[in-house]
């Protein structure tokens, strides 16, 4: 009997532990994107957590934020996808990103034909 309540006593915490290090990505984080044309645009991402979801949107200079569209976080694992208005055309990115400690995502976008764009950016929580 002490054993199995040993058992179900370490699962629990392991349980508990996991749930407390999942990361929480509620606020504002900036990052830098680096354009086709060698340029670089400033990226603001406003972020809301409730669980597992992910909700906020994208703003850049240029134009009104971008809505994120079924965002989720899993453990230090985000993601989500914006849909942009350019060159007369709707394109679809797909946003996936990876919390680095409390005050950093290393980002990766790609538009919905798997073509890379502007690399990984870090992005850092603004305090």
């Amino acid at each position: 009997m002490h054993k199995r309540t040993l058992v179900v006593s370490a699962v629990l915490c392991a349980v508990l532990a996991a749930a407390a290090w999942a990361a929480d990505v509620t606020g504002t984080w900036l990052g830098d994107l680096t354009t086709p044309d060698g340029g670089t645009v400033t990226l603001t991402y406003s972020l809301k957590q409730d669980g597992a979801r992910l909700t906020g949107s994208v703003a850049h200079p240029n134009g009104d934020p971008l809505e994120i569209h079924d965002g989720k976080v899993e453990g230090d694992k985000l993601s989500f996808n914006v849909t942009a208005e350019m060159n007369g055309g709707s394109v679809k990115f797909l946003c996936t990103g990876t919390v680095k400690g409390a005050d950093e995502i290393a980002m990766s976008t790609k538009t919905e034909t798997g073509e890379d764009f502007g690399g990984t950016i870090t992005l850092k929580r603004q305090k």
